[in-house]
């Protein structure tokens, strides 16, 4: 199976109309499997308003929503699920505040252990990285491509690789069975857009 987008929001939506028109511009350009809502230091409030402006961008395309670590801003928001984080809400505690239907992906670094009980415990995908520098978050761990390698081998459950993936630098993860990139810069950063950042990731992922 060939690797799929898996897009994330910017950590700061000052305008998030604006925001909005990008958001629609790049699920049009290309496929896109779905989009975290991941903001960062800012109140309850800004991200339930900015969970109803996306949604309809996203339901419209039909690509679901997830919430970055709050299953419990997901409920209230109506999203489709969440990703929760090692020192996050526990993904049994996620499960039970979301219900069966929801899709729920767990952080797993560089832990085969930690990514194991993820997907024996239920979770829709495990999360490894990161694979690359990012200035996205502090990110101490360090993933290698052995450990996506050995995912796609013997699991069935899906993987998402997450640090600093570019159109540049994603082939040895795609070649080592990352069933979808996880991407913020390479997209929303892009010099020509967004909209022409997931095309660019397009060609490269359809080889």
């Amino acid at each position: 199976m060939a690797s799929e987008l898996y897009l994330i929001t910017p950590p700061r939506l000052p305008d998030v109309a604006a925001f909005c028109e990008d958001l629609g511009a790049a699920l049009d350009a290309g496929p896109v499997a779905c989009l975290q809502l991941r903001l960062k230091d800012v109140d309850d409030d800004a991200i339930l308003r900015a969970a109803d402006a996306i949604l309809p961008v996203c339901h419209q395309r039909g690509v679901p929503l997830l919430m970055n670590d709050r299953p419990d801003l997901a409920v209230k928001s109506g999203c489709d699920g969440c990703h929760v984080g090692q020192d996050d809400t526990p993904y049994a505690q996620a499960r039970k505040l979301m219900g069966p239907g929801a899709q729920i992906g767990v952080t797993c670094k560089n832990s085969r252990h930690l990514a194991m009980e993820a997907g024996e415990a239920g979770a829709d995908y495990v999360a490894f990285g990161a694979f690359f520098a990012t200035t996205s978050k502090d990110e101490s761990t360090m993933a290698s491509l052995e450990i996506v390698e050995w995912w796609a081998e013997m699991m069935t459950v899906p993987c998402v690789a997450i640090g600093g993936i570019t159109q540049q630098n994603c082939g040895p993860l795609v070649e080592a069975g990352a069933d979808f990139l996880a991407v913020i810069n390479a997209v929303w950063g892009y010099p020509d857009g967004p909209a022409a950042g997931v095309k660019a990731f397009e060609a490269v992922l359809k080889g």
